[in-house]
């Protein structure tokens, strides 16, 4: 394994308040000339264990691999347990206990980074999967000028013969595959938008269930109308990590094609740990995977950044990262102005001195409060590296015991002890932090009814 970069200056983040002083809100200016194109693609239920760079034997991942060889690897990156929390936080460089209100639903006067980098310059577009109540404000609103999405106002087949919605419009495609037109979109907005810096979100559609297979698989059926949400099938869980590997594989071969390489930084990671009905290989042992779970299993997601010429190739990192750090990161390599505005603060840090082996401030834990209905309590806990303190007073040896299931007793070990002197001070930070937004469609339940009422909610 390569040698984990580690800088002298460690983030000694003591919650809340010292990261509204340590990271800068945002002011924004137009940035500077030569900014970057800015890629960010996230699977749908892909934990760490499923990538073979990651020690992964279950699932053969090549273009993963490459980005990986090419660029930087994240060895401890922490997303939520579940769709709706990780969006929002990615999407708004918050954590969840200050602006998160439901499951499906992105809070509309929440500010995002595609709302900052449009206002710098930037053309943005997101395709994939939407889940956050297209009935109220939808991608215009949030900071994109482009859209080809799922679960935006509707539900139909996500898969074969899909239905999506791309800049307004209802469209239905016979016959076609899902993945397959998303990101028909994204290279086509790449090749209208060489001559102008862009940024693409691509919250994919895979591999979520339902299981299925896929226009590689022998039994791929173009005239399927999709299976019902359901986990059934995990068999084809191995096609669709398969697929998921050729859609990102096909957008590094779009940017490679259009000369952007060296001009556009790439992210990949994914949106929670694998559905709990698949369980895979890590090394091994198996691994079974643990989406909805605030344990590594549900939390622990791969993440690889690639930027020819800027980050150095088959590099590797420790570095603790949440989703809240991508917002900072996005701006920071864009070169946008930073400077104090009351109404936007995030929680994050950027990533950008690790990326490019400049220097500076690392995190020494990462937070969570975690609710997937909302509400004023969560799921609550600082981690470091190694130990974990939920706020009932649970202490866990995550790198011993990740699945959480024996907790530590007193009296503590040294090392232990050594964490818990940062992480209780940590804790204490967010106490009484939660801010409990109102539901803008509580009130408007009939003007945003569902299409396809018996479909269940899509996780």
């Amino acid at each position: 394994m390569a040698t984990a970069l580690r800088h002298n200056l460690k983030f000694l983040c003591l919650g809340l308040a010292v990261v509204i002083c340590l990271v800068a809100t945002i002011e924004v200016s137009a940035a500077a000339p030569g900014k970057p194109n800015l890629i960010v693609i996230m699977a749908d239920d892909l934990g760490f264990e499923c990538l073979e760079v990651n020690g992964g034997t279950s699932y053969k991942t090549p273009r993963l691999n490459q980005m990986a060889a090419e660029g930087m690897r994240f060895t401890h990156c922490y997303a939520q347990p579940i769709c709706t929390p990780s969006r929002v936080q990615l999407m708004t460089g918050m954590y969840n206990q200050r602006n998160y209100v439901r499951f499906g639903l992105l809070e509309p006067h929440q500010t995002t980074f595609a709302q900052v980098l449009q206002r710098a310059g930037y053309r943005t577009m997101i395709a994939g999967k939407w889940q956050l109540e297209g009935g109220l404000k939808g991608p215009n609103h949030f900071g994109f000028d482009e859209y080809c999405l799922w679960q935006l106002t509707r539900r139909p087949s996500r898969y074969p013969n899909p239905g999506l919605e791309v800049n307004g419009e209802e469209k239905d495609y016979p016959e076609k595959y899902g993945p397959d037109i998303v990101s028909d979109a994204i290279c086509e907005f790449i090749r209208d938008n060489q001559k102008d810096p862009f940024l693409v979100y691509y919250p994919m559609i895979l591999p979520h269930w339902p299981f299925e297979p896929t226009p590689d698989s022998p039994a791929w059926d173009p005239k399927s109308p999709g299976e019902s949400n359901s986990q059934k099938h995990p068999e084809f869980f191995v096609d669709m990590v398969a697929y998921t590997d050729k859609m990102v594989g096909k957008i590094l071969d779009q940017v490679d094609a259009c000369g952007l390489s060296e001009q556009t930084f790439i992210l990949f990671t994914g949106d929670n740990g694998t559905a709990t009905s698949v369980t895979s290989m890590l090394g091994d042992r198996p691994f079974r995977g643990g989406k909805g779970s605030p344990t590594d299993a549900g939390m622990h997601v791969p993440m690889i950044a690639r930027w020819p010429g800027k980050i150095g190739a088959g590099k590797e990192t420790d570095r603790l990262v949440d989703f809240t750090d991508i917002f900072p990161t996005l701006l920071d390599l864009a070169g946008v102005v930073q400077k104090p505005r009351q109404d936007l603060q995030l929680d994050g840090l950027s990533m950008a001195p690790t990326l490019l082996e400049t220097g500076g401030l690392e995190r020494a834990y990462i937070y969570c409060w975690y609710a997937r209905d909302g509400g004023e309590t969560g799921v609550e806990f600082v981690q470091d590296h190694d130990y974990k303190l939920y706020r009932d007073g649970r202490v866990f040896n995550i790198a011993e015991d990740p699945l959480e299931k024996t907790p530590l007793q007193e009296p503590w070990s040294d090392a232990a002890a050594t964490s818990l002197k940062t992480l209780k001070p940590a804790l204490e930070k967010y106490d009484n932090t939660r801010v409990m937004l109102n539901d803008p469609a509580a009130k408007n339940k009939q003007k945003t009814p569902r299409k396809n009422p018996k479909t269940k909610s899509a996780e």
